[in-house]
């Protein structure tokens, strides 16, 4: 039986580990860190096909510069002197524009959608523990101009074959009655699902484990053995695990993991913020991006979940509290009747988002290693994308077709 070794245990690495274990593969993760403190954990939990536009996209660049020096922004670039920076934010701004958008946005929608109809069979799997609910996901405006954009983006995803349903203010407010909401109105995918992501990573996790894969948590990948153009072995700070297929879905990590591989991958940190409320007593009903505020909210029944940013800044976990503050006005300024309180500053979680130049994530084999498959870069639609990508990995390593075209994910195309 061949020997498949993870190394990562976020969303993607779990997903992976899923089909692979279904494949009748010995699979062992190796994790640095308990899969608790990841980006995976504390994210939105949306599972959104509504999200086929990349973050690469027409107006992004302008955005963050006009953000730059408010300290309660929702996009920020931390300027230094990096090349990998600079390099990635060269492919970055050659990404922002309309064509390449059109044609990046069909192959983000086909990974999208490929997730999302195989997250009920997951969960039918795993039992209906973290809370999900598939009634959809309001892309909420408060201007009128930016809801006129909705209402485009709307046409666009129809096209797509997605089920959408354009709003009023009135509208909104019908389905959100138990907490006043000011907006111009909203778009609501129906096609999104939300969960608690920390909850669906604990059930796969205990679920993999039940099966027969092997977890080595809390332990640091050092280097790699090899043989000529094959990895044979990880090495780690708690001995050498060896391997006859090796898979790295390290998150933002993912650079740091490649170069000891000899490959070079364009990819930076996204720093995001959430706090969760764990009891409100008057709560929403339907998880939001709140399009005008740059940040999002999503509630579990009683729990309600706020969070945001972009902080491009690189491998750090500082809190920097203007952030949050945004956050949080935001929330408040889009449903003033939500009565909630600021967060206390110990408790903001934060959490790293993999971005690549263009918004689409890496996924397969490299030029020179023959039995190395990236899986990453998948900046915040992690969730979103996991069971897809984890079906493809598996596939990839069977040698089969994979499900979805994947041509557009190259791992050296940049």
């Amino acid at each position: 039986m061949e020997k498949i070794t993870i190394v990562g245990g976020g969303i993607i690495g779990l997903c992976s580990a899923y089909y692979l274990q279904k494949s009748g593969y010995e699979v062992t993760v190796i994790e640095r860190g308990d899969i608790t403190d990841g980006c995976s954990f504390g994210n939105m939990g949306y599972m959104s096909p509504s999200h086929f536009v990349p973050l690469a996209s027409p107006g992004i660049i302008a955005e963050g510069l006009k953000h730059m020096l408010s300290s309660t922004s929702p996009f920020y670039v931390k300027p230094r002197l990096n090349w990998d920076l600079m390099q990635w934010g060269y492919h970055f701004y050659k990404s922002s524009n309309a064509s390449t958008v059109k044609k990046h946005a069909p192959h983000l929608n086909n990974i999208l959608q490929l997730s999302r109809q195989l997250m009920n069979p997951l969960r039918d799997e795993l039992g209906d523990h973290f809370d999900m609910e598939a009634k959809g996901c309001f892309m909420m405006c408060k201007q009128p101009a930016t809801l006129e954009h909705e209402f485009h983006l709307a046409d666009d995803a129809e096209k797509l074959g997605l089920t959408v349903e354009r709003l009023d203010a009135a509208g909104v407010q019908a389905l959100e009655p138990d907490v006043e909401v000011a907006v111009s109105g909203a778009v609501l995918f129906k096609d999104d699902c939300h969960f608690n992501p920390g909850k669906l990573m604990v059930q796969l996790k205990d679920n993999l484990q039940k099966k027969g894969v092997q977890f080595q948590l809390n332990t640091t990948v050092t280097g790699f053995e090899k043989s000529g153009e094959k990895v044979t072995a990880v090495i780690t700070d708690k001995g050498k695990f060896p391997c006859t297929q090796l898979i790295v879905a390290t998150g933002s990590w993912l650079p740091v993991i490649s170069k000891m591989l000899g490959v070079k991958l364009l990819l930076q940190p996204g720093k995001g913020y959430s706090y969760t409320y764990d009891h409100v007593e008057k709560n929403i009903h339907y998880p939001a991006i709140l399009v005008d505020g740059r940040c999002a909210i999503t509630p579990w029944k009683h729990n309600l979940r706020i969070g945001g940013t972009m902080e491009i800044s690189g491998i750090n976990n500082k809190v920097l509290i203007g952030r949050m503050q945004g956050i949080y006005d935001s929330a408040k300024s889009f449903y003033p009747g939500l009565n909630i309180d600021f967060p206390p500053a110990d408790k903001i979680w934060n959490g790293l988002r993999p971005v690549t130049p263009d918004g689409l994530p890496y996924i397969g084999r490299t030029k020179n290693l023959q039995n190395v498959i990236f899986a990453g870069g998948h900046a915040m639609l992690g969730i979103s994308q996991g069971t897809g990508t984890g079906l493809l990995v598996s596939q990839l390593i069977a040698g089969n077709k994979t499900e979805i075209d994947i041509s557009a994910f190259d791992v050296n195309r940049f």
